[in-house]
């Protein structure tokens, strides 16, 4: 049974401009974030880790600027979104309810397209209603830089939908989430919280260290990028 799809239109690997157009969207939100909203951030988690990491802190600056519904520069992540879709290559990813009642992530079994498939996820989501938005940007933020399995959709649906508790808040965190996410990013957790530009120059060199293609232990880099994520988050809202 189909829960929720999503429709892209990008251009090739081999074409001399990057573009990305949105196409049809059944993104039900109801119990925010809803099967919609789970599918947008399953999406970007399986392709933020495919993108330049240098992009990972513009895609979550982004979600916060189409969020707040403001005018959103091109391009983004080196592509530009545009209405025409002539020339443009389709994909679909699809959230279904299986035979057995559990929810599986289908994705574009044939292109590869990983920015212009975030980009998508993020846009799209800037068209959910107002009262669940930030619900599905929310669950978006959680999914962006998730280094584990995207195969297996009900480990990954259980994380996006924060009922995993390996990537639950640690005791500390719940009693002052400032002080703990000021430590994570290795601020001071008795000052002031810093602004944005300190905030994301922290957050950016910490992931940069956290993640596997730059140094950082594969076994623990989806629990450290997690906890970045969710740090800068608090710190950021």
């Amino acid at each position: 049974m189909l829960l929720a799809e999503l429709e892209v239109f990008h251009s090739r690997p081999i074409a001399p401009t990057r573009r990305v157009a949105l196409g049809r969207a059944i993104l039900p939100t109801d119990d925010p974030p809803g099967f919609g909203g789970l599918l947008l951030a399953a999406v970007v988690a399986r392709y933020s880790q495919m993108i330049d990491p240098e992009l990972v802190e513009e895609l979550e600056v982004l979600s916060y600027q189409v969020e707040q519904g403001q005018r959103i520069p091109q391009p983004r992540l080196r592509h530009r979104l545009q209405q025409d879709r002539v020339g443009l290559s389709r994909s679909v990813h699809t959230l279904e309810r299986l035979p057995n009642n559990k929810l599986h992530v289908r994705y574009e079994p044939e292109h590869q397209a990983p920015a212009q498939f975030v980009l998508a996820a993020v846009y799209v989501a800037g068209t959910v209603p107002d009262a669940h938005r930030s619900a599905v940007m929310s669950c978006i933020r959680r999914a962006i830089g998730w280094q584990g399995d995207t195969e297996t959709s009900d480990l990954l649906l259980r994380h996006l939908s924060s009922s995993f508790e390996r990537y639950a808040l640690s005791s500390s965190s719940l009693a002052d989430p400032v002080a703990w996410a000021l430590e994570v990013l290795g601020l001071d957790p008795e000052g002031d919280v810093p602004d944005s530009a300190e905030l994301r120059s922290a957050y950016r060199s910490l992931l940069r260290q956290a993640h596997p293609d730059i140094g950082g232990e594969a076994d623990d880099a989806a629990d450290r990028i997690a906890e970045l994520t969710e740090a800068r988050r608090i710190l950021m809202d």
